[in-house]
């Protein structure tokens, strides 16, 4: 599985990349206006694709075909790596069906269904983003959603990613490996919480303390 950092943040993405751990990163408008308003859109993703030598999702914020394509032209002149990210909507499956035939890398974000995913994966994008952590939220179960796109990807030859979104927990990461999918796109705070474990401290403290008492 593939680990995606969900983040704009600079310090972030360089701390998971100095692990060897960073195969891309997802952006959103949300998270970059977190980030320091001193950088443009395009500065803070030309800085990411610089540090992660992989995938970089820049969302659109246009809402119709004509300007989500004149959007995502700009955006994928700023580097090779740029993925354009655009929404689960009549318009964004549109522009992705044309990007995709332009050879430009498209990832469907805000899936929700296995019906929106089969038909961002008709259109040709590279990636679709399921959101488990907001099906969960609405006492649906995101990895149901996640198994079924593993069987039906794999009943069609379909070669879109499932790249897993809106991951809250470490479990979210290991059930959706489990059920094959793609790539996993994880907050900073849930990728330090893979590192972790209470036993694991404790190992450490005891042979640390039996150490120091030779």
């Amino acid at each position: 599985m593939k680990f995606f950092l969900d983040s704009a943040n600079i310090d972030e993405i360089e701390e998971i990349a100095s692990l060897g751990l960073l195969d891309g990163v997802t952006t959103n408008p949300s998270l970059v206006a977190k980030e320091d308003g001193q950088s443009s859109f395009k500065e803070i993703i030309k800085k990411i694709c610089k540090i992660a030598k992989g995938p970089v999702s820049a969302e659109v914020i246009s809402t119709t075909y004509n300007e989500m394509i004149e959007e995502a032209m700009v955006l994928s002149k700023i580097d090779k790596h740029v993925v354009i990210k655009l929404p689960m909507t009549k318009d964004g499956i549109k522009a992705t069906n044309f990007l995709s035939k332009k050879k430009i890398p498209v990832n469907v974000t805000l899936i929700f269904t296995a019906s929106q995913a089969i038909l961002a994966a008709k259109a040709g994008a590279a990636y679709v983003s399921p959101f488990v952590g907001r099906l969960d939220d609405i006492s649906a179960d995101g990895m149901n959603l996640i198994s079924d796109l593993s069987q039906i990807f794999g009943n069609y030859g379909f070669h879109t990613e499932i790249l897993v979104a809106s991951i809250r927990s470490p479990e979210h990461i290991v059930q959706s490996s489990l059920l094959g999918a793609d790539v996993a796109t994880l907050p900073y705070s849930v990728m330090l919480q893979l590192f972790k474990h209470p036993l694991t401290d404790i190992g450490i403290e005891k042979f640390l303390s039996d150490w120091n008492k030779k």
